[in-house]
């Protein structure tokens, strides 16, 4: 067979190589995978390049007409760094920031020019360090000086208090990898329901092992949080699960695809967003907004509750990481038994 006249043989050959190297779905997932690449980019930096303190519950202790005069001051400040709130005395101010209803307050000492500011570093160093910061410039303006006190201090082996958040990104790393691995395995859908049950008992499997394995890691092997190891291992297990579940019920619906979607959920969305690297007060908007909805940003306030909040305040956080579980379970099961029903027609349409 003879090529067309003024047509080079070497580069329609070339052309064909790259279109059968290069098809469309490969074509399709590569710039699905840049397209993470610049997202990843633009949530991380957009996140975390320049962190302010913003509306950060604050409380203010101090006779009741010194108080109101505080509360609006600290109101009317540039950027609005706080919300403040007046507290009844040192004590409740205490119980509310080991509630976790605030993040630090300013008890005013009116027979004396030293007051105290409590804080809390083992909910982010970085927050409190910008809460000594901003109070102490505030009362040098007033020639008044100011001790600090942390009421639930970090653990000396918890850097910034940033242990917490790495555990967890831990398990959601395990959570979606394993399922991507099932998916790669034997197939990004399961065939029928039967099959999804089998991955959804593999992926509970898993998820316990994984959850005490982290927790025994941070805890009596490195001392690096403290708090129950019981407690840590469930919530360990149920952030595996969940991611892993979510996971899986992507990829039923969207085939291999869903592996890139749970990425940018889990990494892209959720990490810069949970509250890690600078605590939740200290985000923009959009990721303060979404960073509890998602299962590192729950993951991570629970675990910093459970290691130096005596537990408090996680029923939130565990109904956001239960609900992720049981959509998962839901979708996947319904998308596996819609693949069932379909197979039998598409099988007697090509028949």
């Amino acid at each position: 067979m003879t090529q067309p006249t003024g047509a080079d043989p070497s580069r329609t050959s070339f052309l064909g190589e790259v279109g059968d190297a290069v098809t469309p779905r490969a074509t399709a997932l590569v710039l699905g995978a840049v397209a993470l690449q610049l997202l990843f980019i633009a949530s991380y930096v957009g996140a975390l390049h320049d962190p302010k303190p913003k509306d950060v519950p604050f409380g203010v202790v101090a006779p009741q007409a010194a108080a109101r005069q505080a509360v609006t001051r600290l109101e009317q400040l540039p950027g609005s760094p706080l919300d403040p709130r007046a507290v009844t005395d040192e004590a409740t101010a205490r119980e509310q920031i080991m509630n976790r209803d605030i993040d630090g307050a300013l008890v005013v000492d009116p027979a004396g020019t030293t007051d105290t500011l409590l804080v809390a570093s083992g909910g982010g160093t970085v927050l409190a360090t910008a809460l000594e910061t901003l109070t102490t410039t505030l009362e040098q303006a007033e020639r008044r000086s100011v001790r600090t006190v942390d009421v639930a201090p970090a653990s000396a082996r918890d850097f910034d208090g940033l242990s917490s958040f790495y555990l967890v990104v831990g398990w959601c790393v395990g959570g979606y990898l394993c399922a991507s691995i099932l998916a790669i395995s034997t197939g990004a859908r399961p065939a029928d329901p039967r099959r999804a049950v089998i991955r959804l008992v593999t992926m509970a499997l898993v998820s316990v092992v994984g959850g005490l394995g982290g927790a025994i890691i941070v805890g009596p092997v490195l001392d690096a949080l403290p708090g129950s190891v019981a407690a840590l291992w469930g919530l360990g297990a149920l952030i595996t699960f969940a991611v892993g579940a979510a996971t899986l019920a992507l990829q039923g619906v969207f085939g291999i695809v869903g592996i890139g979607l749970a990425i940018l959920l889990v990494v892209i969305a959720g990490n810069p967003s949970a509250g890690g690297a600078f605590p939740l007060p200290m985000l923009p908007p959009f990721w303060n907004a979404i960073g509890p909805a998602l299962p590192p940003g729950a993951g991570t306030w629970a675990a910093r509750s459970i290691a130096y909040f005596e537990g408090n305040d996680t029923t939130a956080s565990l109904l956001v990481l239960s609900a992720w579980a049981l959509a998962g379970i839901v979708i996947t099961l319904l998308a596996a038994g819609l693949r069932a029903k379909r197979q039998p027609r598409q099988t007697a349409q090509r028949a």
